[in-house]
């Protein structure tokens, strides 16, 4: 355990050391800031078009925005950040493997099914904090200038694409293992997820697939309750745990 909690605490140095976390947190607070910017700016953008929008015969009416208008652009914006996420973290695994760096931490001892473990325990805790990160800046900014209290189910909605966030890390970290460089960790990541979102188009097999955690609308709004989703979180738990149990045999057998 102790040479895991070490290797561990390297990889979050080096996470900080490279850049990585700091990337992420900027793309993220931006992303943060972004929403209920957006949504203050809203009418204004609309009485600058009103004219152009009247000569093509539309009449624009008085534009309403609150916190539920900012909230909608958090969840809009924020596959942005998981995409950013996607390609700054992918390459966890295959640098190691191009360097031969992990070829050094074995060899003094370290077990293999500790480096997939502690890689995605730092994939994890960057995800979690990225998220939470833009999601309070949001909030804190709903709160001043509106109220959060318009949008329903609003924290369950939001642990929903957290844990669509998280299946996608675990993805990550398989396809880290089926491939020896960046190109292939990404193509299979995006294809699966890619795939998800195909199959949830299919109304019966709908309810069981991780893509439907990216639909919040209806939760925000109130016509739906956090239980119609009980089968798709359900589905994507179990689909984290089967992606990196599967990934240690083949971490095992894997050449380096």
């Amino acid at each position: 355990m102790k040479g895991m909690l070490a290797f561990i605490k390297k990889e979050w140095l080096e996470t900080v050391r490279s850049g990585r976390l700091g990337i992420l947190a900027v793309v993220f607070v931006i992303l943060g800031i972004m929403n209920p910017a957006i949504a203050k700016m809203t009418p204004l953008m609309v009485e600058l078009m009103t004219d152009s929008l009247a000569e093509m015969g539309m009449n624009i009416t008085e534009v309403y925005v609150d916190a539920m208008t900012s909230w909608t652009q958090f969840f809009k914006n924020i596959p942005i950040g998981l995409i950013a996420f996607v390609l700054i973290c992918s390459n966890t695994f295959t640098k190691e493997y191009q360097s031969g760096t992990l070829v050094l931490v074995l060899t003094k001892g370290l077990e293999r099914y500790k480096v997939v473990a502690a890689k995605s325990v730092i994939m994890l805790l960057l995800w979690t904090f990225c998220y939470w990160l833009c999601y309070g800046i949001t909030y804190g900014y709903n709160a001043y200038f509106w109220d959060n209290s318009v949008a329903d189910n609003l924290f369950t909605t939001s642990l929903n694409w957290w844990l669509f966030g998280l299946w996608t890390i675990t993805l990550i970290v398989l396809f880290s293992m089926l491939a020896r460089n960046n190109t292939g960790v990404l193509l299979g990541t995006g294809g699966t997820v890619i795939a998800a979102y195909l199959i949830s188009l299919f109304p019966s097999v709908k309810e069981y697939t991780p893509a439907v955690l990216m639909n919040t609308a209806s939760l925000l709004s109130g016509a739906e309750e956090i239980t119609v989703y009980g089968k798709a979180i359900a589905v994507t738990i179990v689909l984290c745990v089967l992606s990196v149990a599967a990934s240690i045999p083949v971490m095992n057998k894997k050449q380096l």
